[in-house]
């Protein structure tokens, strides 16, 4: 990686997600053994755009790096969680990157999942309130 581009990285979340995507993207459709002309045609794209997708392009939308994910069975993962470390200010370290994001992603799933089913589940509880206590009861 140049240092130019390893410094717009550093400054831009969002460009380091579609480098990262576009790295993920290449290495999955080499691995299907899909020529960038059989994969942009089955994206309805052209075959310079999904160049530029799996360069990294800042161009690029990250739609079509979703698009590309969806296709080629990947986890979208390596795109958005390094955006919820962005979105909080917190900087997504590298090394989570490299590996397959979709155990991790699957959890994330789970977590959002379980924490809306908790909030429902309050929310549709009936909160009983005890009747007072008379003094002459339960003798």
């Amino acid at each position: 990686m140049s240092h130019q581009l390893a410094t717009s990285v550093a400054e831009s979340p969002i460009l380091y997600v579609k480098v990262l995507s576009g790295r993920q993207i290449e290495e999955a459709r080499k691995k299907r053994r899909l020529t960038q002309r059989d994969l942009a045609r089955e994206l309805g794209m052209g075959v310079r755009w999904l160049r530029e997708i799996e360069a990294g392009n800042p161009r690029s939308r990250l739609d079509d790096h979703l698009a590309c994910a969806y296709r080629l069975g990947l986890s979208t993962g390596h795109i958005l969680i390094p955006l919820l470390f962005a979105g909080q200010k917190m900087c997504f370290p590298r090394q989570l990157a490299m590996g397959d994001l979709s155990d991790l992603e699957r959890l994330c799933i789970e977590m959002i999942a379980q924490r809306n089913l908790d909030h429902l589940t309050q929310a549709l509880t009936p909160a009983w309130t005890s009747p007072p206590v008379s003094a002459g009861a339960g003798l």
